[in-house]
This record gives structure tokens, C-alpha cells and sequence, in this order.
């Protein structure tokens, strides 16, 4: 299975840096992990929130493999359990070979990328930076994976 990550914003400090490295080493045996990094749109109070989600809605568009199974993360997606969320990467399995992960900017995502997306995805109802949200993303599949293949991680 191939992952793509596309986030708008990198990560920044060392330590989810380090993080990130440790789960995409973890998950090697199991998924090739792409990450598509755009860098922020920069805003202001005076700046439309909508003006800058479109510039960054066409960053991610033009980034989003073709014929690729697409998440985008949303607050307002559907929520899985780790074992719910195992059971999903099993599913697709059998219908793509290719995975696409949206983490927006901090404005969130915009509807056109919604529109083009097959799952919105919610990790929790709590608000999370977008680097936090990106390791809790590459734990959690790390975790499905150990679940879908019935190893000890997931208690």
C-alpha cells in the first residue's frame, strides 16, 4: 500500500520531527509513506479566511495522486475506533493501492477539496496544532496496521 500525506504547514520543532521518523520507520514494513509538504499561506486578521483555504485547496489539489482513495482530516468527519479504523485499511486494500491523507492549514480545508475527497476523517472532536495532528495521524495507522496484522501494540 502506498500513503500519501499531503499537509499544508511542515513540521517544525525536532521532537515531531523525530516522532514522525520513528512511525514512518515502523510503518516501512507495511505501507511506502510519501509526505507532500506546502508550505502555510501567510494571513492576517484583515485577510479573507476563504481567499487563503482556496490558495491552499489548489496546493493540495494539484499534489492528490490520481486514482488514489482520498481522506481529508475534518472535525466534522466520521469518527473510527483503532480497530474500526484497521478494519477501513483492510477494506481498501482489496479496492486501491494507493491512499491520500489531507491535513489543511489552520483555517481548515476548503469545500472544493471536500468535494473531491472519498472519507472525511475526524481524529477526535478536540482541536489539535497541525503538527500534533499529523505524528497522532502516523501513530494511528501504525497502530491499524498492527491491529490488521495481529501484532502486540494495540491493548
Amino acid at each position: 500500500m502506498r500513503i500519501t500525506l499531503i499537509s499544508i504547514g511542515k513540521l517544525k520543532e525536532s521532537y515531531w520531527k523525530e516522532a514522525e521518523t520513528e512511525y514512518l520507520k515502523r510503518l516501512t514494513p507495511y505501507a511506502k509513506m510519501e509526505i507532500i509538504e506546502h508550505k502555510e499561506i501567510a494571513f492576517g486578521n484583515k485577510d479573507n479566511p476563504e481567499t487563503i483555504k482556496t490558495k491552499e485547496a489548489e496546493l493540495i489539489l494539484a499534489s492528490l495522486p490520481h486514482q488514489s482513495y482520498s481522506i481529508a482530516l475534518d472535525p466534522r468527519g466520521t469518527s473510527f475506533s483503532s480497530e474500526n479504523l484497521a478494519e477501513k485499511i483492510r477494506e481498501l486494500e482489496h479496492e486501491t493501492s494507493h491512499i491520500a491523507i489531507i491535513i489543511g492549514g489552520p483555517l481548515g480545508i476548503h469545500e472544493s477539496v471536500f468535494t473531491r475527497v472519498n472519507l472525511k476523517l475526524s481524529l477526535s472532536a478536540l482541536t489539535f496544532t497541525h503538527q500534533m495532528t499529523r505524528v497522532i495521524l502516523e501513530e494511528q495507522l501504525y497502530r491499524a496496521y498492527m491491529i490488521k496484522n495481529g501484532k502486540p501494540y494495540h491493548h
